[in-house]
């Protein structure tokens, strides 16, 4: 009898023990509101103690696999790097040039033999401007054509925007005629007429037809096109028509520009969409 009731008494016990425990806490919103805001100041707190240190800086995490990694997968910001170092070191060594002094083009010493060339035969200088332009002549027929018969205006947008901002910065800052300059009249501008010298709108508007011909995979054209752009460069140094500067300023000029072009046709495209056909079809891409 005695251990009946043990038992009982050991069963109810471990019952008592395995009943879901459940405790009910009434609170107020306020309350909880201050709740949160304890814990927030204390988080805070907590994260104002973390002071920085040189070990968190980012190279403090590099090794010897990184920086051999970044020559071999990077080089070219690793080439553009050594160039800022050494430029560095010309530009705090080479004497200016003084202001009586015609500036130094590098160039005009490249070609001092064709200028002499030149020089002594005005009928050569004459053929030669004509065929520039000439080729000046291809340029602004592609690019019109590419508008106006294949209905492709991108390169005529980005050539509106290159000559535009170029009379703005040829106008803005003047540069001084060189003293050895070859006229002709038959030169572009035609009529051995004043132009702007910086920057060269004869390479930039190649560059820009260029670029459209390698969009349309006319790679034979495009190669021809350059061809006579790097000769035409060679003539304008050698007629001391163009600054080097000045040629080099064009050729990113016309990559600039034509990328501009490129945005600003695809966002009228996201308008055209967006507000309806257009109601002038000139302009549709």
């Amino acid at each position: 009898m005695n251990e009946t009731n043990n038992n009982n008494i050991n069963n109810n016990k471990l019952h008592h023990r395995t009943a879901p425990q459940t405790t009910t806490i009434l609170t107020t919103p306020t309350n909880n509101n201050n709740n949160i805001s304890i814990i927030n100041n204390i988080n805070l707190k907590k994260t104002n103690t973390h002071r920085w240190s040189l070990t968190d800086a980012s190279f403090m995490q590099w090794t010897v696999k990184d920086a051999t990694g970044l020559l071999k997968y990077h080089p070219v910001p690793c080439f553009f790097a050594a160039c800022l170092l050494f430029f560095m070191g010309v530009e705090y060594t080479l004497r200016m040039i003084p202001s009586s002094s015609p500036p130094f083009d590098i160039g005009f010493n490249a070609t001092v033999y064709l200028h002499r060339v030149l020089v002594a035969s005005p009928t050569l200088n004459t053929v030669l401007a004509g065929l520039n332009t000439v080729f000046v002549g291809m340029q602004t027929v592609y690019i019109l054509g590419a508008w106006v018969i294949e209905g492709r205006p991108r390169a005529t947008v980005a050539t509106v925007f290159m000559f535009t901002c170029r009379g703005i910065l040829g106008y803005s800052t003047q540069l001084p005629l060189p003293e050895e300059f070859l006229g002709s009249g038959a030169d572009f501008p035609v009529g051995n007429v004043s132009f702007f010298l910086f920057y060269s709108g004869h390479v930039a508007g190649s560059v820009i037809a260029s670029l459209d011909m390698r969009r349309m995979r006319r790679w034979e054209l495009a190669f021809l096109f350059d061809t006579l752009n790097l000769l035409q460069v060679v003539r304008l140094l050698s007629t001391r028509g163009h600054y080097t500067i000045d040629l080099a300023i064009g050729v990113g000029a016309g990559i600039l520009f034509d990328s501009f072009a490129g945005k600003y046709m695809s966002n009228a495209g996201v308008a055209k969409d967006i507000d309806g056909p257009y109601k002038n079809q000139a302009l549709l891409s």
